[in-house]
Order: C-alpha cells, then sequence, then structure tokens
C-alpha cells in the first residue's frame, strides 16, 4: 500500500521504518529534520507538509503527543483533511482523550474518511521488534481494513469496540503501568536501603507474585535489567511528562465518568513531581529518584 505517515518520534519513527520493511511505500512528516533524515535514508519519501504526505495515498497514520497536534494536523490549511482523498481511513495510533476522537472521528466523516483510533502499548522496544498491541476503535469493517497495515508494526490488534474504545483501553493500560512503575520504584528503593542486592532482589521479584513488566521487562533500578532506560541513564523510552499525561487523560475521565482512581491520582503526584523537577524529558522509570538520594 501507499501509506502518509506523520509523526516520526520515539514510537512512530520505528513503526515507519517496519511499514518500510513490510514493503509498503510510505510518505512521511515531521518537523523534526533529523528524523525525516532518517526515514528518507531507509527508503520512505518525505513530505514538506501533512497535506503533501497524504496525496494519493490509500491509508494514512498519524501518530502524535497530545490531541492538540492531532487537532492541527487533521485541520490546518495545510493538514491531512486538505489532502486527503475521499474513502481513505485515517488511523491515529496517539494517546489521547476518548471525546477528542470521537470529534475527530466527525470531522472526518464529513470529510467522507473513516477515523480510526488505535494507541499502541509495547514501548519502544516493541516498536522496534513490531511486536505492539494495538488497540482498535472503529467499526468492524473498519477494523478489518486496517488491520493488515497494523499488523506490519504489531503482534497483537485487539478490536476493542466502537470509535474511542481504543483510548480508553490504552489509558486504563497506562494507569496501571505508572502505579506499577512507582511501586517497583519504592519496593527496590527499600531493598535496597535495607541491604540486599538489587540483581537478587529483582530476581526474586521477577519469579514471585510482585512480578509484572515495571520489573521484569523494565526495571527502574540501575543495572537489574541491562536493556532498560534505567541502565543508560534513563534516557529513550517512553518520557515522563508523556506517563504524566496519560495519567491526566485517565483522572480526567474518572472524573467525568464519577469513578475513583485512588492510586492513579497519588501517581500522577509522583510524575508531577518528577516534571516539576526538571526530569520531564527522562523515561518515566526515572521515578524512582524521588525514592534515592544518590539518584536525585
Amino acid at each position: 500500500m501507499k501509506i502518509g505517515f506523520i509523526g516520526l518520534g520515539n514510537m512512530g519513527a520505528p513503526m515507519a521504518h517496519n511499514l518500510l520493511k513490510a514493503g509498503h511505500t510510505v510518505n512521511v512528516f515531521d518537523l523534526n529534520a533529523e528524523a525525516l533524515k532518517a526515514l528518507a535514508e531507509a527508503g520512505a519519501k518525505t513530505a514538506a507538509s501533512p497535506k503533501a504526505a497524504v496525496t494519493d495515498v490509500e491509508c494514512v497514520i498519524t501518530m502524535l503527543p497530545a490531541a492538540a497536534h492531532v487537532r492541527s494536523v487533521l485541520t490546518a490549511d495545510d493538514g491531512v483533511l486538505a489532502g486527503i482523498a475521499k474513502g481513505v481511513t485515517i488511523i491515529d495510533s496517539s494517546t489521547i482523550d476518548p471525546a477528542s476522537v470521537k470529534a475527530f472521528a466527525e470531522l472526518a466523516a464529513r470529510n467522507g474518511n473513516a477515523f480510526v483510533d488505535a494507541p499502541v502499548s509495547g514501548g519502544t522496544g516493541g516498536a522496534a521488534a513490531g511486536t505492539l498491541t494495538f488497540m482498535v476503535g472503529g467499526s468492524a469493517s473498519a477494523y478489518e481494513q486496517v488491520k493488515p497495515v497494523l499488523s506490519a508494526m504489531g503482534k497483537n490488534i485487539v478490536h476493542c469496540g466502537d470509535t474511542g474504545t481504543g483510548q480508553v483501553a490504552k489509558i486504563c493500560n497506562n494507569l496501571v503501568l505508572g502505579i506499577t512503575m512507582a511501586g517497583v520504584a519504592e519496593a527496590m528503593s527499600l531493598g535496597a536501603a535495607l541491604g540486599i542486592d538489587p540483581k537478587v532482589l529483582g530476581g526474586i521479584i521477577n519469579t514471585s507474585t510482585g512480578r509484572c513488566w515495571s520489573s521484569d521487562t523494565y526495571n527502574p533500578f540501575p543495572g537489574v535489567i541491562e536493556t532498560a532506560p534505567s541502565t543508560r541513564g534513563y534516557t529513550g523510552g517512553f518520557g515522563t511528562d508523556l506517563m504524566l499525561k496519560d495519567l491526566g487523560l485517565a483522572t480526567d475521565a474518572a472524573r467525568l465518568a464519577r469513578q475513583p482512581v485512588y492510586l492513579g491520582a497519588l501517581a500522577q503526584q509522583l510524575y508531577q513531581a518528577m516534571s516539576v523537577k526538571g526530569a520531564g524529558r527522562l523515561d518515566f522509570s526515572a521515578v524512582i529518584k524521588l525514592y534515592r538520594t544518590e539518584e536525585s
């Protein structure tokens, strides 16, 4: 297929690479010139605007930081809706609030286009390996249409229900992720303070009832998992400010639904404290710095 791809950040760039590896023709756009250059070297065609990226394509994918960015990319004079042909489906893999998804779907429908929300889970490692989980919101027919494209970038393609439910699944998943990372950081810091070797403690947790992705794949204590961001100074990965944004989406949605999220609200405050301390661009596992003096 010929695909327009907009947003080449830590997640979007490897996703676009995997589309190229699968044999698709990919037009790419991003504000980062270096990101565009890297994709061009891999065989993508670069575009000067979102409008140019989606001209004469069969599918469009956006992977952007927040709902405001998605709205701008869609509705700007040189945006997606100004250049896309009728009947072409838009897949948004950003993590945004369900209400915005529904609004964007209405805008796209008025333009003659289907809009599918398909946020992802699996981190930058999953994006690079092509093993992401896609949580898809949209009609059954739209899901069947986009599944082959998403399968080039992910291993688990799940139809969650109508438009917006993909985002519901994503914010609930990241609510768990933010809480468990804070919990693992707290436990690992306590263990180190009490004198146990962090690698020994990590190994025990990872083969016991405390096992979770935040510990066995992404452990926040440096040196416990060699491939985790904690071992490379908390660089790369999923930024603290992005986790803070996602927890904000969860708590805002909970407020609208009148549903309590006690631990989610506390986790939001922990990541807010990290952001205020200037650590917003570090991987979210750097939350352990709130617990360890030598990491501050």
